[in-house]
Protein backbone atom coordinates (compact mmCIF):
# COMPACT_ATOMS: atom_id res chain seq x y z
CA UNK A 1 0.00 0.00 0.00
CA UNK A 2 1.04 3.45 -0.60
CA UNK A 3 2.82 5.52 2.40
CA UNK A 4 0.61 8.49 3.78
CA UNK A 5 2.08 11.73 1.93
CA UNK A 6 4.41 13.61 4.60
CA UNK A 7 3.10 16.99 5.42
CA UNK A 8 5.74 18.82 6.31
CA UNK A 9 9.11 19.35 5.04
CA UNK A 10 10.75 17.51 8.56
CA UNK A 11 9.33 13.90 7.17
CA UNK A 12 11.52 13.28 4.36
CA UNK A 13 15.11 14.00 3.05
CA UNK A 14 14.36 14.47 -0.92
CA UNK A 15 11.12 15.64 -3.07
CA UNK A 16 11.26 14.34 -6.30
CA UNK A 17 8.67 15.77 -9.45
CA UNK A 18 8.43 13.09 -11.68
CA UNK A 19 6.27 12.71 -15.27
CA UNK A 20 4.40 10.84 -16.96
CA UNK A 21 4.04 10.91 -20.98
CA UNK A 22 3.21 9.25 -23.50
CA UNK A 23 -0.08 8.56 -26.12
CA UNK A 24 -3.72 8.48 -24.79
CA UNK A 25 -4.57 4.61 -23.65
CA UNK A 26 -0.81 3.60 -23.26
CA UNK A 27 -1.81 2.67 -19.34
CA UNK A 28 -0.57 6.03 -17.69
CA UNK A 29 -3.20 6.43 -15.39
CA UNK A 30 -3.34 3.01 -14.80
CA UNK A 31 0.55 2.52 -13.68
CA UNK A 32 0.00 5.97 -11.35
CA UNK A 33 -2.61 3.80 -9.56
CA UNK A 34 -0.78 0.90 -9.38
CA UNK A 35 1.94 2.31 -7.77
CA UNK A 36 0.44 4.72 -5.61
CA UNK A 37 -2.32 3.20 -4.15
CA UNK A 38 -1.92 -0.65 -5.69
CA UNK A 39 -4.85 -0.66 -7.60
CA UNK A 40 -6.09 -1.54 -11.08
CA UNK A 41 -8.97 -0.46 -12.69
CA UNK A 42 -9.64 -0.09 -16.57
CA UNK A 43 -12.51 2.95 -16.11
CA UNK A 44 -10.43 5.52 -17.45
CA UNK A 45 -10.81 3.92 -21.05
CA UNK A 46 -13.05 6.85 -22.49
CA UNK A 47 -14.80 6.88 -25.98
CA UNK A 48 -12.86 10.26 -26.72
CA UNK A 49 -9.91 9.57 -26.16
CA UNK A 50 -9.13 11.95 -23.43
CA UNK A 51 -10.02 12.86 -19.33
CA UNK A 52 -8.79 15.59 -16.86
CA UNK A 53 -9.43 13.36 -13.83
CA UNK A 54 -6.19 13.25 -11.92
CA UNK A 55 -3.43 15.78 -11.16
CA UNK A 56 -1.14 13.85 -9.58
CA UNK A 57 -0.29 11.54 -6.50
CA UNK A 58 2.32 10.87 -3.94
CA UNK A 59 3.92 8.38 -2.29
CA UNK A 60 6.88 8.38 0.58
CA UNK A 61 9.37 5.82 -0.14
CA UNK A 62 12.35 5.06 1.40
CA UNK A 63 15.54 4.46 -0.56
CA UNK A 64 18.95 4.19 0.80
CA UNK A 65 18.10 4.83 4.49
CA UNK A 66 16.67 8.01 2.63
CA UNK A 67 12.97 9.29 2.83
CA UNK A 68 11.69 10.40 -0.65
CA UNK A 69 8.67 11.78 -1.31
CA UNK A 70 7.51 11.59 -4.91
CA UNK A 71 4.98 13.45 -6.54
CA UNK A 72 3.82 11.91 -9.87
CA UNK A 73 2.12 13.82 -12.47
CA UNK A 74 -0.22 12.43 -14.93
CA UNK A 75 -0.53 13.89 -18.34
CA UNK A 76 -3.91 12.47 -18.98
CA UNK A 77 -6.33 14.84 -21.11
CA UNK A 78 -3.17 16.75 -22.00
CA UNK A 79 -1.83 14.24 -24.56
CA UNK A 80 -4.22 14.55 -27.11
CA UNK A 81 -3.59 17.63 -28.08
CA UNK A 82 0.22 17.74 -27.34
CA UNK A 83 -0.45 20.84 -25.14
CA UNK A 84 2.12 19.24 -22.66
CA UNK A 85 4.75 22.38 -22.03
CA UNK A 86 6.78 24.34 -20.26
CA UNK A 87 4.65 24.81 -17.32
CA UNK A 88 3.86 21.03 -17.27
CA UNK A 89 7.39 19.91 -17.23
CA UNK A 90 8.58 23.22 -15.03
CA UNK A 91 10.25 20.80 -12.13
CA UNK A 92 9.90 17.35 -13.36
CA UNK A 93 12.99 15.76 -12.00
CA UNK A 94 12.09 12.10 -13.84
CA UNK A 95 9.93 11.77 -16.73
CA UNK A 96 8.82 7.73 -17.53
CA UNK A 97 8.10 7.71 -21.70
CA UNK A 98 5.05 4.99 -21.63
CA UNK A 99 3.69 2.96 -24.85
CA UNK A 100 1.63 0.28 -25.27
CA UNK A 101 3.19 -3.16 -26.14
CA UNK A 102 0.37 -3.87 -28.64
CA UNK A 103 -0.29 -0.71 -30.30
CA UNK A 104 2.48 -0.02 -32.78
CA UNK A 105 1.84 3.10 -32.82
CA UNK A 106 2.08 4.95 -29.28
CA UNK A 107 5.64 3.57 -29.65
CA UNK A 108 6.59 5.06 -32.65
CA UNK A 109 5.59 8.16 -31.40
CA UNK A 110 7.98 7.73 -28.07
CA UNK A 111 10.50 9.81 -30.48
CA UNK A 112 7.84 12.92 -30.76
CA UNK A 113 7.57 12.72 -27.25
CA UNK A 114 11.32 12.83 -26.58
CA UNK A 115 11.46 15.55 -29.10
CA UNK A 116 8.99 17.27 -26.90
CA UNK A 117 10.89 17.02 -23.38
CA UNK A 118 14.15 18.34 -25.15
CA UNK A 119 12.15 21.60 -26.25
CA UNK A 120 10.44 21.88 -22.29
CA UNK A 121 11.94 20.21 -19.87
CA UNK A 122 15.18 20.76 -18.38
CA UNK A 123 18.56 19.40 -19.94
CA UNK A 124 19.47 17.08 -16.77
CA UNK A 125 16.47 15.49 -16.39
CA UNK A 126 16.14 11.72 -15.71
CA UNK A 127 14.36 9.70 -18.55
CA UNK A 128 13.39 6.29 -18.25
CA UNK A 129 11.59 4.18 -21.70
CA UNK A 130 8.32 2.01 -19.95
CA UNK A 131 6.52 -0.74 -22.10
CA UNK A 132 3.16 -1.38 -20.87
CA UNK A 133 0.90 -4.28 -21.23
CA UNK A 134 2.90 -7.06 -20.99
CA UNK A 135 0.25 -9.25 -19.70
CA UNK A 136 -1.45 -9.22 -23.30
CA UNK A 137 0.89 -11.10 -24.91
CA UNK A 138 -0.78 -12.57 -27.45
CA UNK A 139 -1.28 -9.10 -29.44
CA UNK A 140 2.08 -7.73 -29.02
CA UNK A 141 3.47 -6.37 -31.91
CA UNK A 142 6.35 -4.82 -30.35
CA UNK A 143 9.24 -6.54 -29.20
CA UNK A 144 11.08 -6.20 -26.35
CA UNK A 145 14.33 -6.27 -28.45
CA UNK A 146 12.80 -3.22 -30.26
CA UNK A 147 11.88 -1.19 -26.65
CA UNK A 148 15.90 -2.09 -25.15
CA UNK A 149 17.49 -1.06 -29.15
CA UNK A 150 15.09 2.31 -28.66
CA UNK A 151 16.06 2.70 -24.76
CA UNK A 152 20.05 2.41 -25.78
CA UNK A 153 19.62 4.66 -28.57
CA UNK A 154 19.15 7.52 -26.47
CA UNK A 155 20.99 6.25 -22.92
CA UNK A 156 18.34 5.77 -21.09
CA UNK A 157 17.29 2.37 -19.08
CA UNK A 158 14.11 0.31 -20.28
CA UNK A 159 11.31 -1.88 -18.34
CA UNK A 160 8.42 -3.62 -19.40
CA UNK A 161 5.75 -3.41 -17.29
CA UNK A 162 1.77 -4.42 -16.72
CA UNK A 163 -0.49 -2.06 -14.23
CA UNK A 164 -2.62 -5.21 -13.89
CA UNK A 165 -0.40 -7.89 -12.70
CA UNK A 166 1.83 -5.51 -10.93
CA UNK A 167 4.88 -6.47 -13.17
CA UNK A 168 7.88 -4.60 -12.75
CA UNK A 169 5.73 -1.13 -11.46
CA UNK A 170 7.33 -0.89 -8.54
CA UNK A 171 11.07 -1.45 -9.88
CA UNK A 172 10.17 0.93 -12.61
CA UNK A 173 9.59 3.93 -10.10
CA UNK A 174 11.52 2.77 -7.99
CA UNK A 175 14.89 3.08 -10.71
CA UNK A 176 14.32 6.23 -11.88
CA UNK A 177 13.64 7.73 -8.13
CA UNK A 178 16.76 6.46 -7.02
CA UNK A 179 19.16 7.19 -10.07
CA UNK A 180 17.56 10.78 -9.50
CA UNK A 181 18.47 11.09 -5.52
CA UNK A 182 21.96 10.13 -6.99
CA UNK A 183 22.36 12.72 -9.21
CA UNK A 184 20.73 15.48 -6.38
CA UNK A 185 23.36 14.35 -4.04
CA UNK A 186 26.67 14.69 -6.50
CA UNK A 187 25.37 17.95 -7.23
CA UNK A 188 25.08 18.70 -3.65
CA UNK A 189 28.80 17.15 -2.87
CA UNK A 190 30.00 19.17 -5.80
CA UNK A 191 28.70 22.77 -4.82
CA UNK A 192 30.04 22.17 -1.25
CA UNK A 193 33.16 21.17 -2.47
CA UNK A 194 35.58 24.29 -1.83
CA UNK A 195 37.87 25.56 -4.61
CA UNK A 196 41.29 24.34 -5.43
CA UNK A 197 44.15 26.21 -6.64
CA UNK A 198 46.80 23.95 -8.65
CA UNK A 199 50.46 25.53 -7.74
CA UNK A 200 53.12 24.53 -10.34
CA UNK A 201 56.27 23.76 -9.49
CA UNK A 202 59.18 25.90 -10.79
CA UNK A 203 61.07 24.01 -13.41
CA UNK A 204 64.97 24.50 -12.22
CA UNK A 205 65.99 23.91 -16.05
CA UNK A 206 64.11 27.24 -17.01
CA UNK A 207 66.01 30.71 -16.40
CA UNK A 208 64.77 32.62 -14.06
CA UNK A 209 63.14 35.85 -15.31
CA UNK A 210 63.38 37.58 -11.87
CA UNK A 211 66.83 36.89 -12.14
CA UNK A 212 68.07 38.12 -15.54
CA UNK A 213 65.90 41.32 -14.54
CA UNK A 214 67.65 42.06 -11.44
CA UNK A 215 71.50 41.39 -13.11
CA UNK A 216 71.07 43.10 -15.89
CA UNK A 217 70.22 46.30 -13.45
CA UNK A 218 73.08 45.78 -11.56
CA UNK A 219 75.42 46.21 -14.55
Amino acid sequence: MAAAPSRSRGDYDHLIKLLLIGDSGVGKSCLLLRFSDDTFTTSFITTIGYRLSIDFKVRTVELDGKRVKLQIWDTAGQERFRTITTAYYRGAMGILLVYDVTDESSFNNIRNWIRNIEQHASDNVNKILVGNKVDMDAKRVVSTAQGQKLADEYGIKFFETSAKTNQNVEQVFFTIARDIKQRLTETVAAAAEPPTIQISRPDPDQPNPTSRWSSCCNT
